[in-house]
């Protein structure tokens, strides 16, 4: 997909990208050596058949390949990459009165790359080296694999090397990111003004994505539109095409993609209750602080831990809970109402990989004690892109877990019951850690 800015400045984009592809070249090589590899065949992937069926998921675009070009729509593609030499594109382009093939990319990225047109994987074999005993292969083996001789299927500590490396994004990444956040936007503004009018989820479903340009099958992930008490589900999958008897409040977590990078956005609106706006508002105030966090040298595991004692202190004063911060942290009574992470890596993929990874050659950075679900533990380098997302919720489950334990002796149960209806509140933004500072992509996008 090529944005509006894609299109106003192309040698912009062409200069970034180039020099993004050098750097992907860089710590490919050097990753390549350290494992005994000589060369790198990444596979785009392939969209798996239902069974029994003729028919084919969805194809997505696996991100080892992504992050060499932003072909998204091409399966059975290939990069292949020798250190010294120009990379390879393989374009997979079937001859097929069926389907529409992929025509060679004349775009800012294309010129980086030799590109082949192969009608099937067969043409692709024979446009690579007939020995390939030292090349390393990435991506969801398939049949015939075996019989290209690859020295190796997904190495590890290949692998290792080239996820850690990841978590830091070029300028060229950080500005796809950017622009993955100018089309969240867009459809943010639009689903809310869908909402302001009564939508069902389906219809705010549906503004969102008018609003992006985007098909259901180009969003990096399903989004969550929930009204009312769906709020409290926290991966809420559906969207009801009733409208509810009446509004109360919604909670979209939705994002857009750009040359296969992607936003994930979260926002809380009140229909018509002051005082449910009044905690949103409160709410926005303590994720703006907990964002000015990020930064350089930051670990990942403070910030969250921060997190944790923030919404402490919001819960006490939103008078949902009577414990001190000091008791809902120590005690856990928070976690009835803030049970995951602040956030995640984001790149490539919604939750991008090596968030928890020591250092290139592998390993975990242990996740603290009391908080076994943080999906990152890293400190943060220059470029880090992460998503900054605390939000509490009323989630019977929960709830009725507390009211038999000591902890619930804290809970304001009639004030729960009367916030109930609400579902809860999320908001999220996409961050960049920078040297003493950080840049808030979201905040940037909603205000272009």
């Amino acid at each position: 997909m090529t944005s509006t800015a894609a299109k106003q400045n192309p040698e912009s984009w062409s200069t970034l990208f180039a020099a993004h592809l050098e750097a992907v070249k860089k710590r490919s090589a050097v990753a390549l050596s350290a494992t005994g590899y000589d060369a790198l065949l990444v596979h785009a992937g392939t969209p798996p058949l239902l069974f029994q069926d003729d028919h084919h998921l969805p194809f997505k675009v696996q991100a080892p390949f992504k992050v060499w070009t932003p072909l998204t729509d091409a399966p059975d593609s290939f990069v292949y990459f020798v250190p010294g030499r120009k990379p390879l594109l393989l374009l997979h382009a079937p001859v097929d009165y069926w389907h529409k093939s992929p025509e060679l990319p004349r775009t800012y990225w294309s010129d980086a790359f030799d590109i082949v047109s192969c009608p099937d994987r067969a043409a692709a074999r024979g446009a690579l080296p007939k020995d390939m005993a030292r090349t390393a292969f990435i991506g969801e083996p398939f049949g015939e694999l075996v019989s290209w001789g690859v020295g190796s299927i997904n190495p590890e500590h290949l692998m290792a090397q080239l996820d850690y490396s990841r978590a830091a994004k070029t300028p060229y990444e950080v500005a796809a990111l950017l622009e993955a956040n100018v089309l969240g936007a867009r459809g943010h503004a639009a689903a809310e003004k869908a909402f302001r009018a009564g939508g069902s989820e389906f219809d705010i479903g549906l503004a969102f994505m008018a609003a992006c340009g985007l098909r259901e099958r180009e969003l990096p992930y399903n989004p969550i539109i929930a009204l009312n008490e769906g709020g409290a589900v926290l991966h809420y999958q559906v969207q009801m095409r009733e409208k509810p008897a009446r509004f109360h409040s919604l909670l979209i977590d939705a994002g857009a993609e750009f040359a296969g990078y992607a936003s994930d956005i979260t926002r809380t609106h009140s229909f018509d209750n002051a005082e449910f706006a009044a905690l949103i508002k409160r709410f926005d105030e303590l994720q703006l602080k907990l964002c000015a966090q990020v930064r350089v040298g930051a670990d990942w595991r403070d910030i969250h831990q921060s997190s944790y004692r923030a919404i402490s202190e919001f819960l006490r004063e939103a008078d949902v809970i009577s414990a001190s911060a000091d008791e809902a942290v120590d005690t856990a009574l928070t976690s009835v109402f803030y049970p995951h992470g602040i956030g995640h890596l984001l790149g490539l993929q919604v939750h991008d990989v090596g968030g928890r990874q020591r250092d290139p050659a592998g390993g975990e950075i242990e996740r603290p004690y009391n908080h076994p679900f943080l999906r990152l533990t890293r400190k943060l380098e220059d470029g880090c892109v992460v998503t900054v997302e605390p939000g509490f919720y009323f989630i019977d489950q929960l709830l009725a877990e507390a009211r038999a334990k000591p902890i619930g002796q804290k809970i304001n149960w009639a004030r729960v019951e009367q916030l109930k209806p609400f579902g809860g509140i999320r908001i999220e933004d996409n961050v960049v850690a920078r040297v003493g500072t950080h840049e808030n992509l979201t905040r940037m996008a909603f205000s272009s």
